[in-house]
Formats: C-alpha cells, structure tokens, sequence
C-alpha cells in the first residue's frame, strides 16, 4: 500500500478566490476608499512634492457617460495614479461643463412652449442649473465605478461664483488689452437653437441643396448691346443657397479672366470663357442651341455695371472683382450677400456696399425677403425658385449633394448670418502670432497633433463668443440706455467679479446695476442708465478659461497645468479655447503637456452610432466583467490611433486578465508561510532566483520608461509578456522546491524571496491598471507583508541589485532560456511519440557549440534538472553546429512518490521508497507528521 506524502507536503494556501466576481466585489473596493479617504491620503503623502498636475477637461452635465467618455477618464485616472505612485504631487479634480444650449434646450422642452412663454430668465437658469446637478450627481458615480480615485465631493462647476468671477477676470484682461470687440459680421447661425456658433461647434456633412443657375438682368448697356439687339442682357449666376438671393448686394467677377456673352433661348447671358462648356454641358445646352457672340471683356472692363435685384427689382446692385473667384466651378459670377457670408460681409465692406439681413432669428424671412416675408430659409426653398420660374430668370436647377456646415448640438445645417456680434480679434493684439509663435513651447503627445491644431489657429477667423441664450456667463458690459454705447472699463468689471464671486452670475438678472456698480459710472454721454448685455459667452470660452477659475484658483492646484488630456476633436474646442484664452490673458501655454487620444470605434472600425446599432455602454460592461476589464482594456490600447471595442476584444482582455490574476493566486498561495524576517539575502540566492530577479529588474526599467513616454500600451504588453513567461518558466521550476523541500530550507525560502518580490513589484506596476483588484490582492497579501493600508498608498516599485553581476546574469541565462526553448519542444515532441508523459521522467542529451555548452556546464547538472524539470541532463560540445540539438530518452530512474521526480531512491533505509531530499525533509518533521507518511 503506497505510504501518504501528501501531509508532509508544503501545498499551496490561499483564500483568494479564483473567479474575479469583479461586478460583484469592486463595489466594496469603492466603498472602502470613501470611507478611508485613500484619495485624500495619496494627495497628503506627496505634499511639497513635485507637481504633476493633469487638469480635468470638463464632460457635459447631460446624459449618461458613454464609451468615449471612460475611456478618457480612465486613461487620466491611469495617469494620476501612476504619477503618485512615482511620487508626485498629483491632486485630480474632476470637473463638468454645466452652462449652454443643450441643457437649456432639454429645460425648455420639458417645460413646453405656454410655460417657456410666461417663465423668467432667473427661473429658468434655476430649473437648468438643478437639471445640470442631477447629471453631475449621475455621471460621478458612473466614473467612480470605474475606479476613478479624484475629489468627488468638490470638483469644478462652471455655474459656480467662483468658477463665473474667473470668466470676467479673463474677459477683463483681453477687453482691456483690445482684444475683444463688438462688431457686425457674418457668422454661423442656428435657427433651431436661435444663437451664434464658433467654428468649433460647426460639423459637416453631406446635405442636399439646389444648384441654380440665375439671370440677373443688366441696369446698363453692355459691350455687347449692339449684337445683343432687342434681347435682355444678364450676367449669369450659380448658386446652392436660393434663400440667400433676397440679400443679394454685388456680383463678383474675377479680374483677370475673360468673360463671355451667348443667346441663348431669347437671353444673353454672360458667364467666365473658360467655363462655357462646363455650364454648357451642366445645363444639357446642346452646342447648336446657342450662340456665341463676338469679343470677351475681362472682369475688370464689366466692373461697375448695374444690374437689377433679382428679388427686389426696385433696385439695382454693381459689379466689383476680386481675385477669389474661383475658375474651377460654377459660371465666374458669383452672387454677393454681404450678410450671408464671411468673405462676402469683407467685400461689401471693402466696396462700401450696404448689408442686407432679411433673416430673423428664428430663420424666417423680415419685410426685407419680399415676397417670401414669413417663410423659412432652405425649408421654402422652392417657393424661391418657382417665384424665379415665373419672372424668366430661372436658366436652369438640379440637386446637388455635398458637404455642408451643421450645428453640433441640434445636428441642424446652419446658415451665414450678419449680426452684431462679440468676437476675440486674432490680428487686433497680436493674438494669432503669439499663439502661433508659442506652439513649441509644451509637448504635443503624439508629436503629430501639433500639425492639426497649428493650423486650425493659423487660419480660424476672429471668435465669436457671444451667444444668444440664457443659461450661461453674460458678456460682462453694460449699454448706455440712452445712446447704446458700451460701457466697460476696469471698475465695472472689478465690480462684476465682485458681486458674480459672491452672488454668482445668477445676480446679472435680478440686481441692477446700480446695485452693485461704482455710483460715478456714467456713459460718456454723461446717461447714468446703464442696461447689462444680455448675450451669454461662448461655453467653449466657458470652458477655456478653466485655467484662471480652477488652476489659479485652487489652492491645490498650479498653473501651468502639467497635462491637458482629451479626444482629438478637442484641437478646436477645448484644447485651443483654454489656449488662446490663456494666451490672451497671461502670454503663455495652460498646458506643459497636451496629449490627445483618438475616438473610440467598433471592432470593424467604424463610428460609434445609435443608427448602427453599435453603440457599447461602459456601464453595461462593468455590470457584466467589471471595471478593471475596462480599465485593462484602455492600458492596452494605442491612444494614438482609433481604439477599437468590441466583444471579441472584450474576451481577450479578459483572458489577459485571468492569467494575471491567476499568477497572483499562485504567488499569494506560496507566501501565506513567509515574512520579511525569513528572507534571504540577494546574493544569497540561487543564482537562477538571482536571474529571475534581474528579469524583473529590467521589467521595472522597461514599464517605467514606457510610462514616462506615455506609451501605456507597450508598458501593458511588456507586463503581460513577463507574467506569461513567468508562469510558464520560473513558477513552473520552483513547484518542486515550494512543494517538496523543508518548509524553513534555504532553498525553499529563496523561492518565496524571489515570489515576494515578484508579488510586491507586479503588484504595484500594475495597481494603476487594475486598480480594484490590486486592492483585493493586497487585502489578501500576508500582514507581515504590507506597508500600508492600501495598495495605492504605496510607492512605485524599484529593485536594488547593486550586489550582483546584473550583465552576467543576465547575458548567462539568455542563453540557459533559449536553450530551456529547444528543450520544451524536444519534450513535446517525445510526448507525443510517447517516449516520456511528464517531463520529470525525461533525460536529456543536449548538443551545442562549445561557447554556450560551457555557459550550461558552469550552471551545474542539478541547477539544469531543476530548470529544465526533468531527470538528469547531459551536456555534449559540438563544433560547428548551427542549432542546439536535444535528444529525449525516459529515465532509467524511479519516481518519487513523494515529489514525484525521478531519482535514485532508497539510499535512506527509514525511507526506502523516496529519494534521498525527501527523506532529509520526513526525517526533520515531527514523528507524528513523519510516521503518518
């Protein structure tokens, strides 16, 4: 009857769970960092420390968080963490954009058009502002659940005094300096949303428009009146905007190019030479349904005529030239609303030509649309152009699809509209140069981006940052009542920080001004009624000048920030409102570093969409695999290309996961004998636990660099790398000496040495990753092992081994590895021939060049059966041979019923049956333990 060794065996003990039940358990994680105020913890450690500040770009209060929006916060949580850890002083404070048009337009519909008729301005920033706080409330937790460790209980707020009075700080600086102006342009209007877009709140897409050709019928004689005869003269137009043609004020032509006349079905039509055969063909002409006639002019000879409105034929417009038409498309002439373009308001300013603005607000058409007086722009389209079919003037229409300007809220095309307006001047101070000019003085993570942003400043025109809405920072002027003059200057301004830090922005609607004005602020008109301005600035401005209401505000916090950290769409929003507004006011950069990371897709590239049906909820995910599957998932994304999700990605994170986890297991269930006391001295160790040592020592230096370039993704993949090669190698080789050996031999406390530092180093490096279920490893780590309550209160691991020859280690064992390589596949491959089952009872004859067979022999033959796990190992020099060469032959040897390797057994006669090691160990174990076996 074969005795039971089992008793007498150090098995494995742990109470760490081999299921994850992360959904499950990662709420207690949360919970206990509230309660023990890890976050605030992690902060006091670093205080006087060298900052690493990553300022929060704000989310919007509206909606649940989406995949774009973890990633994002996960990624600077992965930051932040890592940074502490390295030792920084790196406080986080999230914050939420809580101002603008999509807040207000969901306040608006809730109440409905009756009670929005009757409501206050007051109470209806009230109502969004409680709207705003529930979202913010909703998204915190959604991010805490994600393992975002931050100052929750006081983030930032746009809507709070404080974080208002900053907006005026700003607005006060580049008002005083210049910079800001209230002038009448044409810029981008929504109808829908009745306000004024910036550049950064304008997406295209594809939009179908008509595409109409137009006679505008000549005031004057033209140099072809003669050949012309009794026939109307026009020059001829094209155009994909029909409701624009009530505010027509000039035809532009180019210069230089050569203009032509044909009659054309009783018309003379005039058109650029170059471009007759494409109208021509555009239109179907057939060439002998028209004539050409004699002699082309150039623009500059047609300059000055007259012609009559096509809309209001009780007036006449001129022509003017400028060299930006264009000879690729279209007839050469082109239609001029100074109040419906930005190149055509310059022009009818340059040419002192007054500007039309037919358009109201809300879209429809004023007394100055004529016969469309009430109907809508682009909607009524073709009551434009059924109107133009009637008078003759309509030469020819199709559909055209191409790439039009749409709001980014109400995803509405937008029309050109001239109003007046509040803009930040970018040539008035200089503001476009300096800004150019301090574009290299932060890191661009990746160095691309910088060519993206560069040049969205080089050619954006002046910033519209005024808004017509409610709920928002009021541009902080008053008007004079009696003249309209603006009134500003620095004790107006002062005295508006002053009530907003106290009052808040709320109070612009309910005080009045003499309230809480200087009582000597008269117009220079010498009125004394001032009226506030009752726009609302831009929320991208909002936005941007988080750098004065939170950086320089906070007294935790440091301006310069050292990171700003968003999505690539955030080159013209956030990104470059926070920059240029810094810019204007302080001549610097908010940001020493700016990493931009790109958008979230599916798993075949695409957009995420609701139209698709691909939309994934990180909230769904978590309640599935949990929150550190996410955040495995972001560490091993590339930020720097599209980051792609989708189930199958998803299954080999988790994968990733489980190997990492169950390498702790193992790790945790060979360390519940060991303490610190018990730990042998590096250059003590075995030298294949030294080697393993210096593996890990290089890992540290690789993560640590690939961290500080922020490539997290090849730190993640250095990480995982080594926890598969460490199960499959060192783990695999030192069962025998954990499991066998004497529970206080040296042999066996050197591998728990070794496990030690391998489970406090792997650890730590990966505690900003996997930072719920690192906490739960470190609960279950041995006491005598931890130095602190949690595992993010620790320090980023390090690994003196000054007291070994680290190179020699290193350079020996690379070539006892590759060879281990040759050795597991002659193994498999005698498994397979069924020579050998388990390895234990395998010998080996290795041949290989003398250079590295001297590298083995050196090792010694028990060293090489310990590390290649088999029964005994012959090493045979060869000169000459190009590959190491491994023969597999079974042991002639018997098995250990102990351990289970083959030996020589019963040289003990107390042990007759096992080998002579695990007769030392039962001969050293009590007799009740020694006797039972």
């Amino acid at each position: 009857m074969a005795n039971n060794y089992k008793d007498t065996m150090n098995l494995p003990r742990t109470d760490f769970p081999m299921r994850a039940n992360l959904a499950q358990r990662e709420p207690q994680w949360r919970t206990m960092w509230d309660e023990q105020k890890i976050y605030e913890k992690a902060v006091a450690r670093r205080e006087g420390a060298e900052p690493f500040i990553l300022h929060d770009g704000p989310p919007y209060a509206n909606g649940h968080i989406h995949m774009g929006t973890a990633y994002n916060k996960i990624l600077k949580d992965l930051i932040n963490k890592y940074k502490t850890m390295r030792g920084y002083y790196s406080p986080y404070v999230p914050g939420w954009d809580c101002h603008g048009q999509p807040i207000e337009h969901k306040v608006e519909k809730n109440l409905g058009p009756e009670r929005m008729a009757e409501i206050s301005t007051a109470d209806l920033r009230t109502k969004c502002r409680y709207y705003a706080i529930k979202w913010i409330d909703i998204q915190r937790e959604e991010f805490k659940r994600l393992g975002v460790l931050g100052d929750w209980d006081d983030p930032y707020l746009t809507f709070t005094p404080q974080y208002e009075a900053g907006n005026v700080e700003v607005f006060k600086r580049m008002y005083l300096d210049g910079s800001i102006y209230r002038g009448r342009k044409a810029i981008h209007w929504c109808t829908r949303c009745s306000t004024a877009l910036a550049e950064a709140e304008i997406e295209y897409a594809d939009e179908p428009s008509p595409s109409i050709y137009v006679a505008y019928r000549l005031a004057d004689e033209s140099p072809w009146h003669e050949q012309a005869g009794a026939d109307p003269t026009s020059v001829l137009i094209w155009t994909t905007t029909p409701w624009t043609l009530p505010a027509n004020g000039f035809v532009v032509l180019n210069g230089e190019a050569a203009y032509a006349a044909v009659r054309k079905d009783g018309d003379v039509l005039i058109l650029a030479s170059e471009l007759l055969d494409h109208v021509a063909a555009d239109l179907g002409w057939d060439e002998d349904s028209y004539q050409v006639l004699e002699g082309t002019y150039t623009g500059e000879q047609l300059a000055d005529l007259t012609y009559v409105q096509p809309i209001h034929h009780d007036k006449t417009c001129r022509i003017v030239t400028d060299p930006f038409v264009d000879m690729s498309t279209g007839t050469g002439v082109v239609h001029g609303a100074g109040g419906h373009g930005a190149e055509d308001n310059q022009l009818a300013i340059k040419h002192g030509i007054p500007i039309a603005m037919p358009v109201l607000d809300d879209g429809t058409f004023d007394a100055g649309g004529g016969p469309f007086e009430g109907n809508m722009v682009m909607r009524d389209d073709h009551l434009i152009l059924d109107w133009l079919r009637e008078q003759g003037t309509l030469i020819g229409e199709r559909k055209l699809e191409h790439s039009y300007p749409h709001c980014w809220r109400c995803k509405e095309p937008v029309i050109f509209r001239a109003t007046e307006q509040w803009f930040v001047s970018m040539e008035k101070t200089g503001l476009r140069q300096t800004a150019l000019d301090n574009l290299g003085t932060f890191t661009w993570i990746p160095a691309i981006s910088s060519k993206r942003m560069s040049a969205m400043i080089a050619d954006r025109p002046d910033w519209c940052i005024s808004r017509q809405r409610s709920w928002g920072v009021p541009i902080p002027v008053h008007r004079c009542a009696a003249c309209g003059e603006v009134v500003a200057n620095e004790e107006t301004f002062d005295a508006i920080i002053k009530l907003f830090s106290e009052k808040g922005a709320d109070a612009w609607f309910t005080e009045a001004p003499a309230d809480y004005l200087p009582k000597d602020i008269v117009c220079s008109c010498g009125c004394g009624d001032l009226v506030p301005e009752t726009d609302i600035l831009d929320v991208w401005w909002e936005s941007g000048v988080s750098h004065t209401s939170v950086l320089k505000a906070r007294e935790e916090l440091r301006y310069p920030a050292q990171m700003y950290l968003e999505g690539n769409d955030q080159h013209r929003g956030w990104f470059q409102s926070s920059y240029l507004t810094s810019i204007g006011a302080y001549g610097r950069s908010p940001f020493e570093n700016l990493l931009t990371h790109e958008f979230t897709v599916d798993g075949e590239g695409r957009k995420m969409s609701k139209s698709i049906g691909n939309v994934i909820n990180p909230i769904d995910i978590v309640d599935k695999l949990g929150a550190d599957i996410v955040r495995l998932w972001v560490a091993s994304s590339d930020f720097g290309q599209s980051v792609a999700i989708s189930d199958e990605i998803l299954d080999r994170i988790s994968e990733a996961y489980r190997k990492i986890r169950n390498t702790f297991r193992f790790l945790l269930s060979n360390l519940d004998d060991f303490t610190p006391d018990e730990a042998i001295a590096f250059d003590e160790l075995p030298e294949m636990d030294q080697a393993e040592l210096v593996r890990l020592g290089d890992l540290i230096e690789r993560v640590t660099a690939y961290n500080d370039a922020w490539r997290f993704y090849m730190a993640q993949r250095e990480i995982g790398d080594f926890v598969g090669n460490l199960s499959n190698v060192y783990l695999d080789l030192v069962k025998d000496r954990l499991y066998s050996d004497a529970v206080d031999s040296k042999s066996r406390r050197s591998a728990q040495t070794v496990l030690n530092v391998l489970h406090q180093t792997l650890l730590r490096l990966l505690a900003p990753v996997l930072a719920f279920t690192c906490e739960e490893i470190w609960e279950f780590t041995p006491a005598t092992l931890k130095d602190a309550a949690s595992i993010h209160l620790t320090d980023w691991p390090t690994l003196d081994l000054s007291m070994l020859d680290v190179e020699k280690l290193r350079d020996d064992y690379a070539v006892v590895r590759e060879v281990r390589e040759a050795v597991t596949k002659a193994l498999e491959d005698a498994r397979d021939a069924k020579i050998v089952g388990k390895s234990q009872e395998a010998d080996l004859e290795i041949r290989l060049d003398p250079e590295r067979s001297a590298i083995l022999e050196q090792r010694g033959i028990e060293a090489l059966r310990e590390f290649f796990i088999v029964s005994d190992v012959l090493i045979e020099p060869v000169e000459d041979i190009e590959e190491t060469s491994v023969t597999v032959t079974k042991s002639s040897l018997e098995k250990c019923p102990r351990c289970w390797n083959y030996r020589t057994l019963g040289t003990d006669d107390a042990y007759p049956d096992i080998c002579p090691r695990c007769a030392e160990v039962l001969s050293a174990l009590p007799a009740s333990v020694s006797n039972e076996a």
